[in-house]
């Protein structure tokens, strides 16, 4: 059984417990593998099990000193521990290996932002010295075990040109978002109203073109909008996509699906044109019987609709030209609707 080939599909389609179990026997049935830590690294910090996910980055740099990913892993993890200086460190060392992934940069300066210049220590006396080798160490305290999190679901479909993310989660402001996009990587961070921070880490199957992406925050929701770097139909939103096909130019069923990791596919384009020609024919109907009934009408009933629905604004239609040639015809507002004229 191939657990780390399962594992990876598993990924792929957002089963992250499901993918955790396979890369543990992934690792279980050969643990001298680094990307086997890796990935499972990665499942971790999706799982928000940041402590596991530093463990098993450290491992893999263990295995593979040359494995920039796990540095990359190791140090997200150590971010969101808010070990910013050793995160920054990691990072940096990872950042050597590969100076082309531009995750690094990322990863980078956001720990720039959070490690605070370092003030020159003062120079202690001899007397603090002896002083401070007198006194009894101080023991541990062990930390308080955080609650778990809410996992917070995204969801994703793609046009011909572009690649949408959503985020559901209701009532951000601007100022706790922070979205980031690079070439293959895409990065959002968002703080929740209970303090705790949402994170969504991906490592895009295809690039994008960063500087046309954008997000737009919604009382519902965040959307990232992926401006596609080719015009080609994507049947993986994460990890290697060899079976990519070109979008054909123009056409309805290449555009607006949601892909294979959904687990179901609509066509949205489609859908719309049938909401709209449903429309249509609804106003055909009704416009259809206002025409028969002016087509077949005699003077005085073609006179009693004219009339009725000049003089009303267009709120009033009347065939009895009986009632409607001996009076002004007032305006009558909808249910519920005000008349009021309006005064320059």
């Amino acid at each position: 059984m191939d657990f780390f080939r399962e594992a990876n599909e598993a990924f792929v389609d957002e089963k992250y417990e499901e993918a955790l179990k396979l890369y543990s026997s992934a690792i279980d049935a050969d643990p001298t593998v680094a990307e086997y830590h890796v990935k499972r690294a990665q499942t971790y910090t999706k799982l928000e099990k940041f402590g596991d996910a530093e463990a098993d980055g450290q491992k893999a740099c263990e295995l593979d000193s040359t494995n920039h990913k796990a540095f990359l892993r190791k140090g997200i993890a150590q971010f969101h521990l808010k070990k910013y200086k050793e995160a920054l460190e990691t990072l940096k060392t990872g950042s050597s290996l590969n100076e082309t992934d531009t995750a690094f940069k990322q990863w980078i300066d956001r720990c720039a932002e959070k490690v605070p210049p370092a003030d020159p220590a003062p120079a202690q006396t001899a007397k603090q010295v002896a002083t401070m080798s007198n006194q009894e160490p101080v023991k541990a305290v062990d930390p308080i075990p955080e609650p778990p999190k809410e996992r917070q679901r995204f969801d994703w479909y793609q046009t011909e040109t572009h690649v949408i993310i959503t985020i559901m989660i209701k009532g951000c402001k601007k100022e706790n978002v922070d979205i980031r996009y690079n070439q293959r990587t895409f990065s959002a961070t968002i703080r929740l109203p209970s303090g705790s921070d949402y994170s969504l880490e991906l490592d895009l199957s295809h690039p994008v073109v960063p500087t046309h992406c954008f997000t737009r925050i919604l009382s519902t929701k965040v959307e990232c909008k992926l401006k596609k770097e080719e015009a080609i139909r994507w049947n993986k939103l994460e990890g290697e996509d060899t079976f990519a096909s070109a979008a054909p130019k123009g056409s309805v069923d290449a555009a607006n699906k949601y892909p294979s990791s959904s687990h179901h596919t609509r066509n949205w384009d489609k859908i719309a044109k049938q909401i709209e020609e449903e429309d249509k024919e609804e106003d055909k109907g009704v416009n259809g019987l206002f025409q028969k009934l002016y087509g077949d009408g005699s003077d005085e009933v073609r006179k009693a609709m004219n009339k009725s629905f000049v003089e009303s604004g267009g709120t009033v239609l009347s065939t009895n030209w009986e009632d409607i040639g001996k009076k002004k015809t007032e305006m009558k507002a909808p249910d519920g609707m005000e008349w009021k004229n309006y005064e320059i």
